[in-house]
């Protein structure tokens, strides 16, 4: 339900929207998406939605590092943070060949280290990014206890970022 200010008058015939809606009806191109990628499998088909959905939006390939005091490290390999982050970089330009050779020149790299639930919306919130395309389960992998981390993960990214967020299933 919307408010109104003192010089607002009611009108009947015109619909109250919050105006967190307004704002994401507002926000139908944006001008920097962002797709946070985890080291997760299908995480291609985030980006391949972003760059076909939002054609002439700048697009942020943000790869998360999970640090290494956290429950969860990427393939529950430990490696020293050098090397995990050239990993990741190098994962995240394979990605980024795999899918997108002509659009290339649109997207640019990024890497951060913490947990993503925190790490996604923090960097979405400081690089004024419009919007965030990301995968949300591990369909494709066993196990309902790796399906229930990645869709809470996706969840946590949701619940605390303040732009716009697509979930791809």
């Amino acid at each position: 339900m919307g408010f109104l200010l003192p010089s607002e008058s009611f009108d009947a015939d015109r619909p109250m929207r919050p105006a967190v809606e307004q704002a994401r009806m507002a926000d139908s191109h944006p001008d920097r998406v962002l797709v946070p990628t985890l080291g997760r499998p299908r995480e291609d088909e985030a980006l391949a939605y972003a760059l076909e959905t939002f054609p002439d939006a700048d697009i942020v390939l943000l790869t998360v590092i999970t640090p290494l005091d956290a429950p969860l490290s990427e393939g529950g390999i430990l490696e020293r943070s050098e090397d995990r982050r050239a990993q990741a970089r190098a994962s995240a330009t394979d990605l980024l060949e795999s899918v997108a050779d002509a659009a290339s020149d649109r997207v640019r790299i990024e890497t951060a280290e913490g947990r993503p639930g925190t790490v996604v919306p923090q960097y979405a919130a400081e690089a004024r990014i419009d919007h965030v395309v990301m995968y949300g389960s591990r369909t494709g992998s066993t196990g309902f206890l790796r399906r229930f981390l990645c869709r809470d993960i996706a969840a946590t990214v949701v619940d605390r970022t303040a732009q716009p967020v697509t979930v791809l299933d």
